[in-house]
């Protein structure tokens, strides 16, 4: 129409007054035209369904539309169980205009079949949840470039979800209080540099990455960088504490407790720190400071790539089944019932492709007993989802690297998302961006 108009005023400009009157009448046909079309996207009852089943052409696109609106002050329906977690939304031009750009696919939904949504939501087990303002997003990773990705670093960038990052030093001088939801990945809270000594400690980005983070932590105060990292872990744990959502996966899982329950004590080999391990580290870990896992061996050998028993399989006793065969199921939680678990498993599958990590996937014997477990393989004790809560806060940890690299290597290159519009294993990550924006309603149990 814009179009139209410009090619009838230009005809004005060049042709003479005769088509002045002639241009007037078609404008004004235009403008009462686009007036009725606009009028009728703004009846009351008037939405549009993004659905999630395996009818939508990029998942993880859609997560970003919902997102997107929410920056812009409207509200998003999360319809739980329906059509694998569907989003519903005001009919607006501009948000339909948006889910074409991306590529994300919509349906217009009339006020009489609006109706039957819900009716159907009432008698089964889903449940509508509103989603009302969008958090504010940080990613915890060093300034300097690391040798490999980060998962939820390409989900969100694909899905074009803005955050923003920080490290150390924004973490300890109350730089958290700024975000709703913070996302560790593959880091180590530990102190050991990831546990990467036996085949990297020569290699030019270790020994880089070292000398500053031990320059770092000489900075703030530290005597080493291990109680550096564990002063970083208190912190976010008091974040959480105070109403924060964390969100953690591969070693920054069972890293982040080791971390904790390892307060005061030197857990770190010489070839760290200068100076031994603590004789009686094993007996000094204090399990009631960490926030999912207990009872515990922690691993202090740095030729060994392993923090603890926690990870299962045990990166030196894989269960060799192959990506082929490597499947985790998600549980199904009463969506009336249990709304927070249901929305951080919400996918168009129940089975999820597996994939490898520093920490894999942790071990069921080493879970805390409160703690949901929200996907597992059933064949082993490999428990790959958790969630659980901690004062005003929650935490949820997924084990392995990349959902969609299998066994991702040190210098690979990064996942390309666009291969994988529809990934159920990435649809898990950006649930738990969207739970914060949910609004909080009381158990029913």
């Amino acid at each position: 129409m814009e179009t139209e108009s410009g090619i009838f005023i230009t005809k004005h400009r060049n042709g003479g007054a005769g088509l002045k009157g002639k241009v007037h009448k078609q404008m004004k046909k235009y403008i009462l035209i686009a007036t009725i079309l606009l009028a009728a996207q703004l009846v009351p009852g008037q939405k549009i369904l993004i659905p999630m089943d395996q009818s939508q052409k990029d998942h993880l696109k859609a997560y970003g539309i919902a997102f997107y609106v929410l920056t812009r002050n409207i509200n998003v329906e999360w319809l739980l169980n329906y059509r694998g977690g569907s989003f519903l939304t005001d009919d607006l031009p501009f948000i339909s205009q948006e889910c074409r750009i991306r590529g994300v696919t919509y349906e217009r939904v009339s006020e009489s079949d609006l109706l039957g949504i819900y009716g159907t939501i009432e008698q089964n087990n889903m449940d509508v949840v509103l989603l009302e303002k969008a958090p504010k997003i940080a990613i915890y990773t060093p300034p300097n470039k690391q040798p490999w990705d980060d998962a939820v670093t390409l989900a969100l960038t694909y899905a074009e979800v803005p955050y923003e990052t920080l490290w150390d030093e924004q973490v300890l001088s109350g730089g958290l209080e700024k975000y709703d939801w913070l996302h560790l990945h593959h880091e180590d809270f530990t102190g050991q540099y990831g546990k990467f000594y036996r085949n990297y400690h020569n290699a030019p980005w270790y020994i880089q990455q070292q000398q500053q983070f031990e320059a770092l932590a000489r900075k703030l105060g530290f005597i080493s960088v291990h109680e550096e990292k564990k002063a970083v872990a208190r912190t976010i744990k008091e974040y959480v504490r105070r109403g924060g959502f964390l969100f953690a996966m591969c070693s920054a899982t069972d890293s982040y407790d080791i971390a904790l329950a390892e307060e005061g004590v030197d857990a770190v080999a010489a070839v760290f720190d200068g100076t031994p391990v603590d004789p009686q580290v094993q007996k000094k870990l204090d399990y009631s400071k960490t926030l999912a896992f207990t009872d515990f061996k922690i691993i202090t050998d740095p030729m060994v790539y392993e923090y603890s028993d926690i990870d299962y399989p045990p990166s030196n006793n894989p269960v060799a089944r192959g990506a082929e065969a490597d499947y985790f199921t998600l549980f199904e939680f009463s969506a009336k019932y249990d709304p927070v678990p249901t929305m951080l498993t919400q996918n168009h599958v129940g089975a999820i492709k597996g994939f490898m990590g520093q920490t894999t996937g942790f071990n069921r014997k080493k879970i805390k007993k409160h703690i949901i477990i929200m996907g597992e393989d059933p064949a082993s004790d490999q428990v790959k989802y958790l969630h659980g809560n901690f004062g005003q806060g929650t935490f949820t940890f997924l084990g392995g690297h990349d959902p969609e690299d299998y066994q991702h290597f040190v210098g690979d290159p990064p996942t390309d998302l666009s291969l994988h519009r529809n990934s159920p294993g990435y649809r898990l990550i950006l649930n738990n961006v969207l739970f914060p924006a949910a609004r909080k309603k009381e158990r029913k149990t």
